[in-house]
C-alpha cells in the first residue's frame, strides 16, 4: 500500500478506535462477556464493511496485504485498546496461525480451517507451552505425536494456550521423532478442539482474573487424540523452524502493540496529573519529580518506537535474516519499556491505578507477561550478547 492511502488507513483506524472501540472497554473491565461478544461481533462487521479487515493477510485471503513496517504502525494504533486487534481481525494467536496455514497447510486443510479463520467466523489457539517444562527451552517438550496407520496419536499437557476457550481448532507443537537432532524433533499438527481426547481443563487465573472466551489462557489436555496424516503442517521435524518464521513478523507487531499500550498509559497519566489537585494552587503535574517521570516515559516510548520501526524497515528491505539481532533486541527492550511506563502510570494514578475504573490495571495485569512469553528477556539478551561477541 502506498504511503498516502496507508496514512489515510491509519487515520481511519485511529478514529474508529476512539469512536467505537474504546467506549466499550467497560464491558471488558467489568467482565460482561456475553454483551461484549455481541458488541464485538457488530464492530468486526463494521471494520470489514469499511475495508480495514485483516491487515496482516494477503489480499487473496481478504486482507489488506500490508508490509511488515506498515503492520507495525497499524498495530501501534490498535494496541491502544485491548480490543483493537480483535476488532480488526488481526489478533494473536489467530494472526500467526493463519500465516502458518497459508504457508504450510494442504488445500483441504486450508478450505476447512484457513478460509473461515481469515473471514473471522472461527477462532484458533496455539498449544506449545507445558506446565512442567521450561518454556524458555522448547526443545524439552514432552507432548508426543506418534505415527500410526490412521495418522498421528497425540498425548500431552499444555497450558497458557491463549484463547482456547471457544476456539475451533488448535495447532499443537509435539515431538514426532525423539531420535532426531533436538531442533528437528518437533512438528506442528492441526487438532480440532472437538476431537475426542481434547479437554479444556480450565481457564488459568492470571493475577486474579480467569477471563472468558478469547480473553483467556487455557490449560489443555491431549489424551490419545487421533488426527489424520493430513493434519501435519509442513514437514515432519520442522516445527521449530516454522515457529521461528511465525515469531519473526509477530514480534514486530507485538512490539508496536506494546508501544500503543505505553502511549495509551502515558496519555492517561498526563491527563490525570494535570487535573489532580494536591493543594489549592498546585496539581500533581506541577511537581518536579512527576515532570521528570513524564519526560523519561516520553523519551522511552519514542526511542523504542524509532528502534522497532527501523527494524521493521530493515526486514521489508533485506528480509528477516538480516534483522535477527535487532528482533532479539526490540523484544526485551520494548517489553521492559512497557513495564516501566505502566508502572509509572499506576503510581501516578495512586489507588485509581489498581482498580478497573481505568484500563491501566488490565494492561498491567495482562502485559507483565510481555517479558516472559515468546522468549523471556534473559534468553533474548543472552542470544544477542553471544552474537555480538563473535565480532570481537
Amino acid at each position: 500500500m502506498q504511503s498516502e492511502p496507508f496514512q489515510q488507513l491509519l487515520d481511519k483506524a485511529q478514529r474508529f478506535l476512539h469512536n467505537h472501540i474504546i467506549p466499550i472497554e467497560p464491558l471488558l473491565l467489568s467482565h460482561q462477556w456475553l454483551e461484549l461478544d455481541k458488541v464485538l461481533a457488530d464492530l468486526r462487521q463494521q471494520v470489514n464493511n469499511e475495508k480495514m479487515w485483516a491487515p496482516h493477510l494477503p489480499t487473496s485471503l481478504g486482507g489488506l496485504g500490508l508490509q511488515v513496517a506498515q503492520l507495525g504502525q497499524i498495530s501501534k494504533v490498535l494496541g491502544q485498546s485491548p480490543l483493537g486487534h480483535y476488532c480488526f481481525g488481526c489478533q494473536a494467536p489467530d494472526a500467526g496461525n493463519a500465516e502458518l496455514l497459508h504457508l504450510y497447510a494442504t488445500k483441504q486443510i486450508k478450505q476447512q480451517f484457513l478460509e473461515p479463520l481469515a473471514a473471522g467466523t472461527i477462532r484458533s489457539c496455539f498449544a506449545m507451552t507445558e506446565p512442567h517444562m521450561s518454556g524458555s527451552n522448547p526443545t524439552r517438550l514432552t507432548c508426543q505425536a506418534i505415527a500410526n496407520e490412521d495418522g498421528w496419536l497425540i498425548n500431552g499437557h499444555k497450558w497458557f494456550t491463549t484463547a482456547a476457550d471457544g476456539a475451533d481448532f488448535t495447532i499443537v507443537m509435539a515431538v514426532t521423532d525423539t531420535s532426531a537432532a533436538k531442533h528437528q524433533q518437533a512438528s506442528m499438527l492441526i487438532v480440532p478442539m472437538t476431537t475426542k481426547g481434547v479437554t479444556l481443563k480450565r481457564n488459568i487465573s492470571v493475577m486474579g482474573s480467569t477471563g472468558q472466551g478469547y480473553f483467556s489462557h487455557g490449560e489443555v489436555l491431549f489424551e490419545n487424540v487421533q488426527v489424520g496424516s493430513e493434519n501435519l503442517l509442513g514437514k515432519q521435524g520442522h516445527g521449530f523452524l516454522m515457529a521461528q518464521q511465525r515469531l519473526g513478523p509477530g514480534r514486530i507487531q507485538h512490539c508496536m502493540r506494546w508501544i500503543g499500550i505505553a502511549q495509551r498509559c502515558f496519555d492517561i497519566l498526563c491527563k490525570h496529573v494535570k487535573h489532580r489537585q494536591i493543594t489549592d494552587t498546585q496539581s500533581l503535574a506541577d511537581q518536579p519529580l512527576m515532570q521528570a517521570k513524564i519526560a523519561e516515559c516520553y523519551a522511552a516510548i519514542k526511542s523504542t518506537e524509532y528502534l522497532v520501526q527501523a527494524t521493521a524497515d530493515r526486514i521489508d528491505k533485506d528480509g528477516f535474516d538480516s534483522a535477527k539481532h535487532d528482533i532479539s533486541m526490540i523484544k526485551f527492550h520494548t517489553a521492559q519499556m512497557l513495564q516501566t511506563v505502566m508502572d509509572h502510570t499506576v503510581q501516578a494514578l495512586g489507588a485509581l491505578g489498581v482498580t478497573d475504573d481505568t484500563v491501566v490495571a488490565f494492561f498491567f495485569r495482562e502485559e507483565r507477561a510481555a517479558r516472559i512469553y515468546d522468549g523471556p528477556d534473559e534468553v533474548h539478551k543472552l542470544s544477542l550478547a553471544k552474537q555480538l561477541l563473535k565480532n570481537y
